[in-house]
């Protein structure tokens, strides 16, 4: 990191200047007009709330959030499409939406104050990351229903960078822009960052050459091992931005280039709380791993109270922005977590393992099978070019064996060969459970 990066104070935004004092103050205020606000404009919170028994007027200070009932991605999709709105359709100027690959779509809309709301905290994010006014920016995230690619654009305009919109896929092209445009930054999956480095090194273009200074990688969970190969690989800085369209979409936390220690949650516009996922009435303290919990404090078109965001994590305190809580890397999902002859696991865990076997490179798959009454997983998993027959081998014994020590389950490992399994082109399925449903 050089001097550049180093956050000039009088940059920054006026609530990330605030002590921790002012802020919990601001969250207060803030939070009990939002209560109050999704009670009286939202149908689904005055009947969740009234079968509860509690009433807005019960929220005195910020641990009473706790008395409220959460909010759940089952719940927007019973209110598709527009019935989590709390204002007139005339007011909504967008409209985003999940993929719906598993039920419904959930359905977010914006006003125009909260599309300007979202811009300032992408635009807080990039700063955070490194990022400056009259850079170039090349947005690598998917355009569309889904929030990262406008999300990023409409940040980076913010910013006072010039945008190259170029979304995603067409990985060819995006090396070719990035030859001829030279962008000072990139704004994709870390997973798509590795399939554009990893084009590169094919067609023989090498990927430190590059002009880019700066990587602002989201959308899915990613281990150091990665920012680590991503890094060293295109010899630039890469920090995490945290988000999900239920909540505003990009741009909830962000990652400092100064520190490179978690997101620090931007608490003037987010409550967040970190609950047992197993036992979801408990709120856990700060440091203590668990599920995430939001609550907007801003929102106009869909207010969200206590939104269960099955990413895992901990709330830690604030760093490069001492008043801002951190939270620690997402270390997966609650329903992304596999279930093996009992041994609960993440891909993430995989990937941190074998990423410290140098033989192996990043790109690997989870398979789930049955084999008469046992659950049985095979890694599929691509070594490095350049590697011996002799060598795979033993990585792959040696994988096995670091599985079986920190992660507690066997598993079969199958080499394959360099380039052959499905690359990105935004978020990257890692697990594939061919296990019969029963």
């Amino acid at each position: 990191m050089t001097d550049s990066t180093k956050t000039d104070p009088s940059m920054l935004d006026a609530a990330e200047l605030m002590s921790r004092d002012e802020l919990e103050a601001l969250q207060l205020s803030r939070l009990q007009d939002t209560v109050a606000y999704a009670y009286d404009r939202v149908p689904l919170y005055k009947r969740k709330f009234d079968e509860v028994g509690v009433h807005p007027s019960d929220l005195l200070e910020l641990a009473d959030l706790a008395k409220f009932p959460y909010t759940t991605k089952e719940d927007l999709r019973q209110e598709y499409p527009f019935g989590m709105f709390a204002v007139p359709q005339n007011e909504v100027v967008r409209i985003h939406a999940s993929s719906g690959t598993t039920g419904r779509p959930t359905v977010v809309g914006y006003t125009q104050n909260d599309l300007d709301v979202w811009a300032s905290l992408v635009a807080r994010s990039m700063r955070a990351s490194g990022v400056r006014p009259g850079m170039k920016v090349h947005v690598a995230y998917g355009y569309g229903l889904f929030t990262g690619g406008l999300g990023a654009h409409y940040g980076a305009e913010a910013l006072g960078t010039t945008v190259i919109p170029m979304s995603g896929g067409q990985t060819e092209k995006q090396i070719q822009l990035i030859q001829d445009f030279k962008p000072d930054a990139i704004m994709c999956t870390p997973t798509y960052l590795l399939t554009i480095m990893d084009a590169m090194i094919h067609r023989g273009i090498d990927p430190r050459a590059t002009s880019l200074k700066f990587a602002v990688c989201g959308a899915e969970p990613w281990t150091e091992e990665m920012r680590h190969e991503l890094e060293q690989g295109l010899d630039l800085d890469a920090c995490d931005i945290y988000g999900l369209s239920e909540v505003m979409g990009p741009g909830v936390a962000g990652e400092s280039v100064e520190t490179k220690d978690g997101n620090h949650i931007w608490e003037d516009h987010f409550r967040p709380e970190i609950i047992d996922p197993f036992d979801h009435t408990t709120v856990l303290p700060d440091g203590h791993k668990g599920e995430l919990v939001f609550t907007t404090l801003t929102k106009e078109a869909l207010p969200i109270i206590r939104y269960r965001t099955k990413d895992l994590s901990s709330l830690l305190p604030g760093t490069a922005r001492p008043s801002m809580r951190r939270m620690s890397r997402i270390s997966g999902r609650s329903d992304d977590m596999i279930i093996l002859r009992g041994v609960n696991m993440f891909p993430s865990q995989i990937e941190e393992i074998a990423l410290r076997i140098p033989v192996f490179s990043p790109h690997f798959q989870l398979e789930l099978t049955r084999s008469g009454r046992m659950d049985e997983m095979t890694i599929h998993i691509e070594p490095r070019e350049n590697t011996t027959a002799e060598e795979r081998s033993a990585a792959a014994l040696a994988l096995k064996s670091q599985i079986k020590i920190h992660v507690g389950s066997s598993c079969t490992i199958d080499v394959v060969t360099p380039g052959s399994l499905e690359r990105s082109n935004g978020k990257l399925r890692r697990i594939y459970d061919n296990r019969p449903r029963v």
